[in-house]
């Protein structure tokens, strides 16, 4: 197929299968293609921009070698594949990404056959294409498990723990190592590039096998002897060892943006009988975009922007954001107390910890994205006399919590989990809302668990946390900003287990947890307007429950609704077992509970999102309705 250098090939590929019949000289004018119009999309949308620019090469050379779908290729983690969505058959629609109905940020398995597996948590690639290989094989099928693994996510054991268990799958793996911070690789030049081919080709591999047999023919210690010297040699050149040792044929490093390099690799692996297979390819990050490559997180998530000049769009002012208002506390709390330490893995802008970080840089350590590390690190500090925050996103904690049971519950130690992301998080939809904290959390014996309404209630629970040595504690807080009040200048230590009264009423109790509670004002004014007298009580903590507070509220009012940001099994749950336990469900008390419904919900504006799940005013208001049998009028009580 020929073209003029002018005419625009991405025009011409729907699909791999469009680009195969390319001519391997036509590929560097479609990556550049590809690249710009990843950088128009997300300059219109916002997103990932940084890890994408990276890939665009190497996802264009991977579809033109390999033969996607039925080798099944699987990004880690799934915001580099912006590129691979454009070039398999989403480009119409790359403009609705994040967007409600549009395209998931990540790799979903739903939204395309060329996602063969859903990715937007970290490291889970290479164990999900290690399945899909061994399956073809046991199967008796052709095609490939090929991992795209990078951008840090190589920091976290699974990743090493499937390497460990890959060499059954012979030449049917194949994992790409994205190195995009040259954190292992020596610099990258036509040397290495050669070396790679070399090492790649199928007569070094002939070679390499068969004098592997005749070394075997030898004796013992000759044998040892030669199979070191070669692992010493190949180390020297590639830095390959760790990889060799764990049962893969190691091949680079290489330039990730050259396709000369990249295709003749790509194609003696796809070739060979060799296998597994790992290729380290590195790349840079917010390639090809000079706003982006000049930018201390390479645009790594960015808002909408202008293309022309790389300047992001700003928001309104407005209230802080709570992770910033959590950071910033806890930075002051530690002038004051040594003992106070934080731990992110691989977040500490989205927790706030970079504001921790930049006055005690020696007490907040980044564990990477080894969130199992990090709480059991938690717990051993914690052993040790110290006050650790570990600031983990609910979403990620979920990953470590066999290590919040072993190493922190059962052994009742004073691990303070700031849990950023609770609720529901827009953009990032299912993957990333904090839907499931409480229920796991509060069903653990010695935990306490607390949820802000607001950023004055964060200041509070922040100092409340640091203070508390007699077992863990957590404190949950939301995406985004808060809801603009003032901050305390002093921060007032809660009294453990006890909630407060927003405003009294006699007929209706809304009992709220977390940032609901703004959602709660707005219904009690309308069931106000209807002539129901209503209380809003924030209770604070989860668990322990405010049952003082509860038992009185239930006995003076005709219905009782919780309302919470969380999944079945939290608030609603232990509230409903304790009005079971002591007989308040026996005289004809109306308890209904709100919590976010049993199933996923997909990315969206998150006011859409929590009206979906049926947690804002009016679905407050219709609960309480029905519960009194009213109409949606507001008629006057029906009688039995």
């Amino acid at each position: 197929m020929s073209s003029r250098p002018n005419t625009p090939l991405l025009d011409t590929v729907d699909t791999p299968a469009d680009l195969r019949r390319l001519q391997p000289e036509q590929l560097r004018q479609l990556s550049d293609e590809l690249r710009n119009e990843m950088i128009s999309a997300v300059g219109s949308t916002g997103g990932h921009l940084g890890s994408g620019l990276g890939v665009v090469e190497l996802t264009t050379a991977i579809h033109y070698v390999f033969n996607t779908p039925d080798d099944k290729l699987i990004f880690d983690v799934g915001h580099q594949a912006y590129p691979h969505k454009i070039l398999t058959g989403r480009r119409d629609r790359i403009r609705t990404l994040r967007q409600g109905g549009g395209l998931s940020g990540f790799t979903k398995r739903s939204e395309s056959e060329y996602d063969p597996f859903g990715a937007a948590h970290s490291s889970t690639s290479i164990s999900a294409a290690l399945g899909f290989a061994v399956a073809n094989k046991l199967n008796d099928r052709p095609g490939r498990g090929i991992a795209v693994i990078g951008d840090g996510a190589m920091s976290a054991g699974m990743a090493y723990e499937a390497m460990n268990n890959a060499e059954q799958a012979g030449n049917r793996l194949v994992v790409i190592l994205n190195d995009n911070d040259m954190s292992i690789a020596p610099p990258v030049g036509g040397l290495s590039a050669y070396l790679a081919r070399m090492v790649s080709s199928s007569e070094y591999l002939g070679l390499r096998s068969l004098a592997s047999k005749m070394a075997k023919k030898l004796s013992r210690r000759v044998h040892a002897s030669l199979g070191k010297a070669e692992e010493f040699t190949r180390g020297m050149v590639t830095g390959g060892t760790l990889f060799e040792e764990l049962g893969f044929y190691y091949v680079g490093p290489i330039d990730g943006h050259n396709l000369d390099h990249l295709i003749p690799v790509l194609e003696n692996v796809r070739d060979s009988d060799q296998g597994p297979v790992l290729i380290h390819v590195v790349t840079t990050k917010g390639k090809g975009y000079q706003p982006a490559e000049d930018s201390a997180d390479k645009y790594h998530g960015v808002p909408k922007f202008d293309v022309v000049t790389g300047e992001k769009a700003k928001s309104a002012a407005g209230p802080p954001a709570y992770q910033n208002v959590f950071g910033e506390t806890l930075a002051k709390l530690a002038e004051t107390d040594s003992r106070i330490c934080a731990i992110t893995a691989a977040m500490p802008s989205g927790t706030g910890v970079d504001k921790f970080a930049a006055a005690h840089p020696e007490r907040t350590f980044d564990v990477g994205i080894a969130e199992q590390h990090g709480v059991t690190f938690a717990a051993g500090l914690a052993a040790q006399g110290m006050r650790p925050f570990a600031a983990i996103y609910s979403t990620f904690l979920q990953r470590a919590y066999d290590q919040v049971v072993h190493d922190v519950a059962i052994q009742n130690l004073p691990v303070r989990f700031a849990i950023d992301r609770a609720g529901l998080v827009g953009a990032d939809g299912a993957t990333h809302a904090g839907s499931f904290d409480v229920t796991y959390l509060a069903t653990l014996p010695n935990f306490v668990v607390m949820a802000a309404a607001d950023e004055a209630e964060l200041v509070h629970m922040t100092y409340t946390a640091a203070e508390y040595d007699d077992g863990p504690i957590a404190l949950r807080y939301p995406r985004g900003n808060g809801v603009g009040v003032d901050l305390p200048k002093t921060p007032q230590k809660l009294e453990i287990g006890k909630g407060r009264i927003v405003c009294e009423g006699t007929k209706v109790a809304l009992l709220t947890l977390g940032t609901r509670l703004g959602e709660a004002r707005k219904a009690a004014d309308q069931l106000e307007a209807k002539g129901l007298s209503t209380t809003i009580a924030d209770l604070r903590f989860a668990k322990p429950l405010d049952t003082d507070m509860i038992d009185r509220l239930m006995k003076t009012h005709e219905v009782v609704v919780t309302v919470e940001e969380g999944s079945i099994g939290g608030l609603g749950a232990h509230v409903l077992t304790h009005a079971s336990d002591i007989g308040l469900t026996d005289n004809g008390l109306k308890i209904r509970t709100l919590r976010l419904p049993d199933i996923f919900i997909d990315h969206d504006d998150p006011a859409k999102q929590y009206d979906e799940a049926g947690l804002n005013a009016p679905q407050i208001v219709d609960t309480v309705l029905k519960a009194l049998r009213h109409n949606s009028a507001g008629v006057e009580e029906a009688r039995a």
